[in-house]
């Protein structure tokens, strides 16, 4: 029996990396772009999101939740310099672009997985560091394999190496693209020459996916087990396509399984729940709250792995040992030892999330590495300061001398 779906959305996420010294101007092009608007939190809209998240992250994902409707108004009287000027100083500002109406139909085609895109967001952090999210949900099929061969294929579409040929089963229902081509050249102009992620050894070529569905209840409830399906999840998963037929191997998957018919699971490249439609909750509060609450969380994990990779990269340049040290002691105080949510399932997210993308290795190297340079930077500064006594010794030594050989003469 095929598994078929409920309901399903993937978002895939494009990490990329702007020059700290361009985020204002960068910033400033996104503000000038009328299709993007800025995302402004409101407290009571938004409270799932505003009481799952700790004061002092929210702080840093959701400042603007203190901007009331005076100071929005405020903002929105700013020219455009003096709006990018305020948006860099933010530690993080999030736009949601404008898409025109979907198209509906197939316009003639038969064939192939059709889908339509959603959402599309960008999530920029004031050291540059910023994210696309494009949220996709197939249309005209509930085949779950259709999912599974979507996922797989789709998170290459940026690529260079591919041809476009193979994703002509592929099929977009836009206004906004006409074709995966269109998409593509979109990304490039959103993203702009400035990006410098490729030399953080993060894949530009791949999308990270963040993907759930919902199955229908027959394939899986107390009579038919989670085991009967779970080939075809951990094909899902891995993101593997429908026809994958080897073995599977779970080292590298980490699942979070704390519901009788929710899991997901983890590995480096993407975040993927499945759960059955046994339970309305499933397909009506929690597909909510897997793109809000556990999204960010998500997003702000990958955050914290590119800034420490930056970190380590930018350790290995002469004359910025203090500056790196200070930016890596306010990382520590400011997110990395603060807990992210008092929500018990968010809490246990965050800490497989944080095993998969091996945080606390990065960070303890970091660590190592700046105790050594500084240690280093005490050493050359003892060094220093040795030599200065050492040259004033010896001309000290040098100056009575010369006293001791004057009095001599005077005698």
């Amino acid at each position: 029996m095929e598994l078929k779906t409920k309901y399903q959305y993937t978002y895939f996420i494009y990490p990329y990396e702007i020059k700290q010294t361009k985020y204002n101007e960068y910033i400033k092009q996104i503000l000038k772009n009328k299709k993007f608007k800025v995302i402004f939190w409101n407290q009571q809209k938004n409270i799932e999101l505003y009481t799952h998240f700790l004061p002092t992250i929210k702080k840093c994902l959701f400042q603007n939740f203190e901007f009331n409707q005076e100071k929005i108004k405020n903002f929105e009287h700013f020219n455009i310099y003096m709006q990018s000027t305020a948006l860099s100083k933010e530690y993080c500002t999030m736009f949601e672009y404008n898409i025109e109406e979907q198209i509906q139909g197939k316009n003639g085609e038969s064939n192939g997985i059709f889908f339509k895109i959603q959402r599309i967001k960008l999530i920029c952090f004031n050291t540059g560091i910023c994210f696309l999210l494009i949220k996709t949900n197939i249309e005209d099929s509930t085949k779950f394999s259709d999912v599974i061969d979507f996922n797989y294929k789709f998170r290459d579409i940026n690529s260079n190496l591919k041809n476009l040929k193979q994703f002509e089963n592929i099929k977009l229902q836009s206004n906004t693209f006409s074709d995966v081509k269109n998409l593509n050249e979109f990304i490039e102009e959103i993203i702009g020459k400035k990006v410098v992620t490729k030399d953080l050894d993060i894949d530009l070529n791949r999308f990270l996916t963040f993907s759930y569905v919902c199955i229908e209840e027959d394939n899986w409830n107390s009579e038919k087990k989670f085991s009967n399906i779970e080939s075809e999840y951990l094909k899902y998963a891995n993101i593997l396509p429908s026809s994958y037929k080897s073995n599977f191997s779970k080292d590298s998957l980490e699942i979070v399984s704390k519901w009788d018919y929710i899991k997901i699971g983890i590995i480096k490249s993407g975040v993927m729940l499945i759960c059955s439609g046994i339970d309305t909750y499933n397909y009506t509060k929690l597909p909510v709250t897997f793109e809000n609450e556990y999204l960010y969380t998500y997003i702000l994990t990958l955050y914290e792995k590119i800034y420490l990779k930056r970190l380590e990269k930018e350790l290995k340049q002469k004359g910025q040992e203090k500056r790196l040290r200070k930016e890596f002691i306010d990382f520590t105080k400011d997110i990395w030892i603060q807990e992210i949510t008092n929500d018990d399932i968010g809490s246990i997210l965050y800490e497989k999330l944080k095993k998969v993308c091996e945080l606390n290795k990065i960070y303890e190297y970091i660590k190592d590495k700046y105790d050594l340079v500084y240690k280093e930077l005490n050493i050359d500064k003892q060094i220093k300061i040795n030599k200065f006594i050492s040259i004033a010794l010896i001309i000290s030594l040098v100056i009575n001398i010369i006293n001791f050989i004057i009095l001599m003469r005077l005698k």
